[in-house]
């Protein structure tokens, strides 16, 4: 309630603000997402500074921004500890921020009076962006339906499998927002359960992959399903990855069935950017390490919930990696790079490229900032990758049976802003900060 009423006070004055222009394209798109975003894991901190269970406000700013933003990052040390409510509010802010907030904003109340388009194009990941239908409310709300609806399954499979319904409900939230909050300290290891492990599985991967896709399984359009390369790519990285580290630490269970179940759910956990955990990872060969930390830089595909930089941009950059090379050998060939059998215009590489290193400067930027507090390198290089990433665990310290409590003000705040940035994939916050935005045109 008294989140409620902060947020009115501030709410109203504005909305009773006069608009000075009607005019909404691209740039103000960009601006508003980004204020909109950073607006969120502020207010979105309320409840659990109003709650009395964290000790600064910066803290509170750190788990909304982590729920918003699907990351699972946490400071909290004891989870069960916390009210349902409050661990409610927690898993919800991963469903809300999953689809993204606007989206939903643009499938309620489309009568904004704003060009919604631009809202959805700089909210959803991917490099290209387009609508399952012409109208975007439209386009939002079968978005919508479809998550809704998975949720839903999920919550009911789980029960089956021996959750209690509260449980069920939490994890379900968590699973589509491919967010990673548990109500219980040791994540879904808690439960040991084969089945639960399972079915979390199943649906983490579900929700990682392009909703496009379930567009087009309902309209019957099963050609385009099996053309998507990015569909392809991801399974092919899940199965590899996960025979990999089964055979990597085969050693350390009794059966290598037993290997191949952890590794399977830890490789799911990761690449969908969830973060759940039922083994902690961090004690794993470093041959394991390495093959989890590639993955978080990969991540989901584009027009899902996970993050990362999303398969369809490291495909686009491994055939351009290949052209290159054949260019070098045949100076006079023509090679066009193809995505799901299209030709991909070159806008579009050259965009993929300038974010893939974009990307990696924020994360060596945000390293920097946490190394002040005189950590690993594992421990700053991974908490800035993992928040970037919006995966949550990380190395060391602040792996599955870790936490975030110990950084320093600076460092949350720096790795709050770099999980708002990881989610809206740059570009707005960029585009916010930039001098040229706020200028006259």
């Amino acid at each position: 309630v008294w989140s409620i009423l902060v947020i009115l006070c501030i709410g109203l004055p504005l909305s009773f603000l006069p608009t000075k222009s009607k005019h909404f394209y691209v740039r103000e798109g960009f601006v508003a997402v980004g204020l909109l975003w950073l607006a969120t894991g502020i207010v979105g901190g309320l409840p659990f500074y109003f709650s009395g269970y964290f000790h600064s406000f910066i803290d509170c700013v750190f788990e909304a921004s982590s729920g918003f933003t699907t990351t699972g990052a946490t400071i909290l040390t004891d989870i069960e500890a916390l009210p349902r409510g409050i661990l409610f509010w927690r898993a919800f802010t991963h469903w809300l921020g999953g689809m993204g907030v606007l989206i939903l904003a643009t499938a309620i109340i489309p009568s904004l009076g704003v060009r919604s388009h631009y809202l959805a194009q700089a909210e959803s990941p991917g490099p290209v962006f387009s609508k399952l239908v012409p109208k975007q409310s439209t386009t939002s709300k079968i978005l919508y339906s479809i998550y809704f609806g998975l949720t839903v399954v999920e919550t009911v499979l789980l029960k089956i499998a021996g959750m209690p319904w509260y449980d069920a409900v939490i994890h379900a939230l968590s699973s589509a927002g491919t967010g990673g909050f548990s109500n219980r300290n040791a994540s879904v290891g808690a439960y040991g359960s084969v089945a639960i492990d399972l079915i979390i599985t199943v649906f983490i991967l579900l929700f990682s992959v392009n909703f496009a896709v379930y567009f087009l399984l309902l309209t019957r359009k099963f050609r385009d399903i099996l053309a998507s390369d990015e569909l392809r790519f991801f399974l092919t990285v899940v199965a590899g990855s996960t025979l990999l580290i089964a055979w990597n630490i085969r050693g350390l269970y009794s059966s290598f069935a037993q290997a191949l179940r952890y590794a399977v759910f830890q490789v799911a956990s990761i690449i969908s950017t969830t973060g759940f955990a039922t083994a902690d990872f961090t004690l794993w060969p470093q041959l394991s390490h390495l093959i989890l930390i590639l993955i978080m830089f990969c991540g989901a595909c584009a027009g899902s919930t996970g993050g990362g930089i999303k398969c369809s941009r490291v495909v686009m950059l491994l055939r351009s990696i290949r052209r290159e090379l054949h260019r070098i050998s045949h100076p006079r060939s023509v090679e066009v790079v193809r995505l799901d059998g299209k030709p991909v215009d070159e806008d579009t590489l050259h965009s993929v490229l300038v974010f893939i290193g974009f990307y990696v400067l924020i994360i060596l930027t945000a390293a920097l900032v946490v190394s002040l507090d005189d950590v690993a390198f594992d421990v700053s290089f991974s908490a800035a990758l993992t928040c970037v990433s919006n995966v949550g665990p990380g190395l060391a310290a602040i792996g599955p049976s870790g936490n975030f409590s110990a950084f320093s003000p600076l460092s949350k705040a720096v790795l709050s802003l770099c999980m708002i940035i990881g989610r809206l994939e740059i570009y707005p916050i960029l585009v916010m900060f930039s001098r040229h935005t706020w200028r006259c045109s």
